[in-house]
């Protein structure tokens, strides 16, 4: 990749909204250095915190606090890098960053400063985007595998990859300019066994990215069935505490209601849903509707029915209605009135999860086969926070390596399936990127990173 080096700099607010005991505002440029001698009357020593005061073009004080400036190429951007860490009152901020303009900085776009690091080599696609996940991150195994990919392991297996692919391209490419020698030269160089070992080191990256990308997003689980088989107890029950109303009232919950939740550091997004049946009430209707809407968008239906009743012909058109691609768990609820032990069992190819959700007895399982359907592993070792665009490249280079397999008999075929699976997978670290996905991916970040 080429160095760029801008010829603007950029300031920003780099801490969070809001008044806090320490603010800080970074400024990424060739000017940094000028702009620390209009806030501070000198430029600091590089990577050596003063104590200094701040003031404004006439002297007046703004605050005092720590300015450490970092020269490049030594800083997280790649550039010359001032940052001043203040008193962090909303306004103080401001004032500050305002200075910063004042002295020929402009403010910078969301993103901006991790863009410049990627553009300055400081770090690769990957590793940007982790930066955000890691700001993002919702649970601490979230935090752990975005670590874990800001710290280059994601990058290193992908590299890893990249690199036995272009050797082995370049054997194949390489036979095609001996076309008139009568030599085997795909057996004799194993092109078949590589392919095969490259495809199963694939395999063991996309499983844990798959799993980061769980963790990062979470999957979304929808609560339905009639009115009054325990979907708000069961929603309080995951949620553990009272987020819905519970009554012996049919139709109590009449709008959908959203909560966010974590087992064993995966988070879920539980709907609970109004009860589905026929009724004159209007706002019951837009609440049935409602429902309707969030199980066509969610990954796991939970289909509550009554232990003492069963599944009646109710629920199995409650089931038709549901899309065929979305996971769905049977959960007959209420066992503790037909005082009935938990069990979950597999009836012709469905999950059956008997419970209580007024006691919880039998959540432990229904909860275990949630995470078995959205694939969690119970080992978080080594995994990596990964995005959806980064499954969709691991899944075309592995479209394209079972094509090069299909190949082996023309060299020029093999080679296309090979150079197009290359490029799919450098695109995950940012060596094939187009310019307009950069401004997609940066422009997610918040402002100051």
């Amino acid at each position: 990749m080429v160095s760029t080096k801008s010829s603007d700099t950029i300031a920003a607010i780099a801490t969070a909204s809001g008044a806090g005991g320490i603010g800080v505002v970074r400024v990424s440029g060739p000017t940094a250095g000028i702009i620390a001698q209009g806030v501070l009357g000198q430029c600091p020593t590089a990577r050596h915190a003063a104590y200094l005061d701040f003031r404004q073009d006439n002297g007046e004080l703004i605050d005092r606090g720590i300015a450490i400036f970092y020269a490049n190429p030594h800083s997280y951007t790649g550039e010359d890098v001032l940052e001043l860490q203040a008193h962090g009152g909303t306004a103080l901020m401001q004032i500050l960053l305002a200075r910063c303009i004042a002295l020929g900085a402009r403010q910078a776009e969301p993103g901006e400063f991790t863009r410049r690091a990627y553009l300055n080599d400081k770090m690769d696609l990957a590793q940007a985007e982790a930066v955000a996940d890691l700001i993002n991150a919702a649970t601490s195994e979230a935090a752990k595998s975005a670590v874990r990919s800001l710290s280059g392991e994601f990058s290193m297996s992908i590299k890893a990859l990249l690199l036995k692919l272009i050797d082995l391209r370049m054997f194949v490419e390489a036979c095609l300019d001996f076309p008139e020698e009568e030599i085997d030269f795909i057996s004799q160089g194993r092109v078949k066994d590589k392919l095969a070992a490259i495809s199963a080191e694939l395999d063991a990256v996309f499983a844990k990215a798959k799993q980061g990308s769980l963790l990062r997003e979470g999957i979304s689980v929808v609560l339905v069935g009639q009115p009054n088989v325990g979907k708000s107890s069961l929603m309080n029950q995951l949620a553990g505490e009272d987020i819905a109303i519970v009554t012996s009232i049919a139709g109590t919950t009449r709008d959908i209601i959203k909560n966010a939740i974590q087992i064993n550091g995966v988070p879920l997004h539980v709907i609970d849903t109004a009860g589905l049946r026929d009724t004159d009430d209007e706002v019951e209707k837009f609440g049935i509707a409602r429902t309707w809407r969030a199980a066509e968008s969610a990954n796991i239906a939970l289909l509550l029915v009554d232990a003492a009743h069963g599944i009646t012909e109710t629920e199995k058109s409650i089931l038709a209605r549901l899309p065929q691609e979305i996971h769905k768990i049977w959960v007959h609820n209420k066992i503790d009135v037909a005082q009935e032990p938990p069990l979950a069992k597999q009836v012709d190819g469905a999950m059956h999860v008997y419970l209580s959700a007024k006691t919880g007895s039998g959540m432990d399982l229904l909860k275990s086969h949630l995470l078995a359907l959205a694939g969690y592993q119970n080992n978080s070792e080594g995994i990596f926070m990964s995005r959806a665009r980064h499954l969709d490249a691991l899944l075309r280079v592995k479209t394209h390596l079972h094509a090069a397999s299909a190949q082996l008999a023309a060299a020029e075929l093999l080679a296309e399936e090979l150079s197009l699976a290359q490029h799919a997978l450098a695109s995950i670290t940012g060596e094939f990127t187009p310019d307009d996905l950069l401004g997609e991916i940066f422009s997610k970040f918040c402002i100051g990173k």
